[in-house]
Formats: structure tokens, sequence, C-alpha cells
């Protein structure tokens, strides 16, 4: 009998240990939703560049700062750490590897200058990937490091909000936490969009949240797209010597200036990128060998075709991170139409004290700069006594392709668009840098135009170059166009020699007179 009661007692006092675990996980659960609610200022939701940039302006103000994010892993697996998209999986690593891509063109220049460089030159992505993935580790760390030394609260939990003022968060093992704040802002990017309509698509193939973050080269790849970030990736994989094929539905760089924009794929498929236009694939399938067989319909014929590649990368644009925020929890209204939060000129949303600012805001561009400083701003007008909107006007970017693209202001077909072409001149040239003239390199797409108004002065509407260092061109220039600086104004600029940009100071030919642009230099 003594025996049996022991055998009873062994199991129920088992059960009697898993029950009082499991109540108390449960209570801790129940006590960090309802009795540990942490309040603040202001709470951020999301780190990357905007979310951060106004977190720590509001700490430098004296605020008590939170800033919550979290890092869903891309259906690849691939994850990382704080600053967002710019700094993981966007313009850093990106610019990297394109620079990657033109030391290879530099080093074939090299012999030309006098340089003996052994042939054939030999990249190796895995050395590559791994010096940009330790640079981008650093800016994680050092992203950590500002927050803490402004004494910003970092949480790593995913968010959503319960109310108005209050957000839940969870974080990777389960743990709840409540969040309250006079003051919300929603800074969660977005991510890259895949066709789920296609067979195969999310199980075969990656995006720009992945191919960064490869361990191996990516071998031949196949980028469907044509938005920047297909012409960027695909750009520097031909650069350090890979098979790259961009298939494009339509017009590349749609929303940017559509003949500097078939120049720059002119430039790409005369330097060894191959382009399927018109072309939508329908089918992604693993062969045996591993590789992805890839069938698709041309539109222009109606036929089906298929090619093997060792990688498909997908940059079909990108979607707000904005689904899994419980917005409707907090009346936060969006966009049926692209899940983007709807937004008035302080950046605030349909509930007076919540914000969203950055590419997760409806019909703000998606820039790390606009971000950063709408950022900024929106926290000095919170705590700062002041008034400063942001000003998405004449906003300058680079387009990061081989021969790189630099804009700022209007294109052609917006200025036409607006003024009428009878009230716009276009001044253009074609010109050949000077480092190109030893190498004899082919200049026929180095291109300048500056698209304005025609009535005197001529006020610059917009400013559009094509070449080398494009970004730092642009920079300069984009200064006397956000002062309202007209064609006279551009053309008294003493240029600096021997520079590519001193070309933009001699544009005389007008596409009206229908001559056609010289190329210029010494």
């Amino acid at each position: 009998m003594a025996a049996m009661m022991a055998a009873l007692r062994g199991p129920v006092a088992r059960f009697r240990l898993r029950t009082w675990a499991w109540t108390r996980r449960t209570r801790g659960a129940a006590n960090a939703v309802g009795g540990q609610q942490q309040g603040f200022d202001l709470l951020v939701i999301g780190g990357g560049s905007g979310g951060l940039a106004c977190a720590k302006e509001a700490a430098q103000l004296g605020r008590k700062v939170a800033v919550a994010d979290y890092v869903e892993p891309s259906p690849r697996g691939t994850r990382w750490g704080l600053g967002g998209t710019c700094v993981n999986v966007g313009c850093i690593p990106k610019k990297l590897m394109h620079q990657a891509a033109l030391l290879g063109d530099m080093i074939k220049d090299a012999h030309h200058y006098g340089w003996e460089v052994a042939q054939p030159i030999q990249h190796s992505w895995k050395k590559m990937a791994e010096a940009v993935q330790n640079h981008v580790k650093s800016l994680n760390w050092g992203h950590r490091v500002q927050l803490q030394d402004r004494k910003v609260k970092y949480f790593n939990i995913k968010a959503s909000f319960v109310n108005k003022h209050t957000v839940q968060g969870v974080d990777k093992g389960g743990k709840v936490t409540l969040l309250s704040a006079d003051h919300i802002v929603i800074a969660t990017g977005g991510r890259p969009r895949y066709p789920i309509q296609i067979k195969g698509a999310m199980e075969y193939g990656i995006t720009s949240d992945d191919i960064f973050w490869l361990k191996e080269s990516p071998g031949k790849t196949l980028v469907v797209g044509a938005s920047y970030v297909a012409l960027e990736c695909a750009g520097f994989l031909t650069g350090i010597g890979l098979d790259t094929t961009v298939m494009m539905r339509s017009i590349p760089l749609r929303g940017f200036d559509q003949q500097m924009s078939s120049l720059i794929t002119e430039h790409m498929e005369s330097h060894g990128t191959q382009f399927l236009k018109g072309c939508v694939p329908s089918l992604i399938k693993k062969l045996p060998t591993g590789q992805l067989q890839v069938t698709w319909e041309d539109h222009a014929s109606g036929k089906e075709d298929t090619d093997t590649f060792d990688t498909v990368l997908w940059a079909i644009g990108r979607v707000p991170e904005t689904r899994n925020l419980n917005l409707e929890k907090a009346g936060v209204n969006v966009n049926p139409e692209n899940q983007k939060i709807v937004v008035d000129a302080q950046e605030a949303t349909s509930v007076p004290h919540i914000f969203a600012i950055g590419d997760v805001a409806e019909g703000r561009p998606e820039l790390t700069p606009t971000a950063i400083k709408a950022g900024k701003l929106l926290a000095q007008r919170l705590f700062g006594k002041s008034s400063a909107l942001m000003d998405y006007s004449s906003v300058p970017t680079t387009v990061f392709t081989p021969l790189e693209y630099g804009c700022v202001g209007l294109s052609e077909e917006e200025a036409v668009a607006l003024h009428g072409q009878e009230h716009v001149e276009v001044y253009h040239a074609y010109y050949k840098p000077l480092e190109f003239t030893v190498t004899d390199r082919d200049a026929s797409q180095c291109y300048i135009k500056m698209v304005c108004l025609r009535e005197p002065p001529q006020l610059v509407l917009g400013l559009h170059f094509l070449g080398p260092n494009a970004g730092e061109v642009t920079q300069g220039f984009a200064l006397g166009i956000k002062c309202g600086a007209s064609y006279a104004q551009v053309m008294q600029t003493v240029g600096i020699h021997p520079t590519c940009s001193e070309e933009v100071v001699k544009l005389h030919i007008s596409k009206r007179s229908g001559l056609q642009p010289t190329v210029t230099g010494c």
C-alpha cells in the first residue's frame, strides 16, 4: 500500500510542479502586460535611419525616449542588427559592392597608366562579402552605443498597437512588454516584394534582403525588375565578373527621367549585362543539379522561353511594414491600395500624437537622407520649440549603376506635364571624362541635361547627370537649385578644371534648336 501511494505521489507531484510552473509563467506574462508598463515622452517604432535620428534628437533635447526595433527574418532566413535597411541591406553594402566593381574596371585600365597588373584578374566574392558584412556589423554596434550614450532605451521587440498610447512588444523568447508614450513615431520602413503568384518565387528566389549577406558567390544571376535596386545589383554583379541578366516587364527606372534611364541600360548592355525586355517570369523550378530553371513569357512574341540560373533575385518593388502593427487599434489610417500610412505636412497621422516618417509614410521619397532630416525636424517640433517643416522638393539622389546617374528636381517628363512643352527649355551635352581619354574608354552615354523654364530668367527645374562620381557632382548643384538658381546663374559659375562637373556650367545647346550636342572637354 505504501509502495502504491509513493508511486501515485510521483506523477501527481510532477503534474503539480508543471502546473505551478505554467501558472507562474502565465502570471508573469499577465504582469508584463498589465503591471509592468513603461512610460516615455517619445516611443519610436523602427530602428532605421529616420527612427534613430528622431530618437537621438529627442534625447538630446532632454526627453525620455525609447526605440522598439525587430527584424523579421527574410523567407531565406537572413536577419541583421540595428540600423534598418540602409545600413544592413541597402545603401551601405550596395555602395561598397558598387565600389568593388568600379575597382575591377580601374584595374583593367591601370596598364594604360603604366601599372603592370597580372592578367587575368580574379575576384573573391567571399572576401568582399566578409569585409562588407564586418563593416555593417560595426555600424550595428555603433548605433547601439549611440543610443546608450544618449540614454535612449532600446527594446529588441516586435511592436504592435494596443491602443492610441500603448504598444505591446514581443521579444524572440516570447516575453511581452508594454510601452506607453505621449508621442509615438512609426518608422518601420519597408521590405522587398515577392511575386507570390509565381510558383517557386518565394521558395527559390532571394531579394536585396539576402544578396549582401550571401557567404558564397550568387553565380549566374537573373535579376527580375527594372527598379534602381535591380539595376544597381545587376551592375555590380556584372562588374565583378558574374553572368547577369535583367528581366524587365516594361520601362527601366520608373519615376526617373526616361532619356537618362535609357542611356543607363544602353551602357549596361554594352558592358556585359544582358536584358530580357518585355518579359515576365511564370515559373521557378529547382533542378536536381541545384540550379534554378526559370520559365517566362515574352509579351512581344507571346512565346514562352526558359533558361537556368544559379540565383534569381527579385527586385520588383517594396511594401511598407504596416500589416503587423495593428494600426486599426490606434485609429491610424492607411492608404488601402499600398498600405502606406497617410500623413500631413507635419508627418502626423490621423491620430494627432502618432507620426510616421520615412518609407512607411504615404507620398514620401524612399530615401535615407529625407527620413533622417524628417526625423530630426519632427523631434525639434515636438520638443525643441521649432516650427520648421521638412521640405521634400528638389531632393537630390543618385542611382549607383556602373555609370552613375545623379539627379535633382524635375525630370523632363514631369516638367512638361507641369508647365507644358512650350514653356520648357532643355539644355544638354554629351561629354568625355578626362580619365576616359588615355584608356580610350567608351563615353557615348556620358550625358548631362538641365531642364529649365523657357521664360527668362529660366529657372532651373531639374538637373540630370550621367557619369563618374555623379553623386558628388549632383550634391554640389543641388544647393543652387534649392536656392532657385537660374540658367544664367549656373552659366556664370566658374567650373573646376579638369572635372566632369565643369561640363554642367558649359551647357549651351538647347533641344529646341535641333542641334546635336557635341562632346565637350579640352
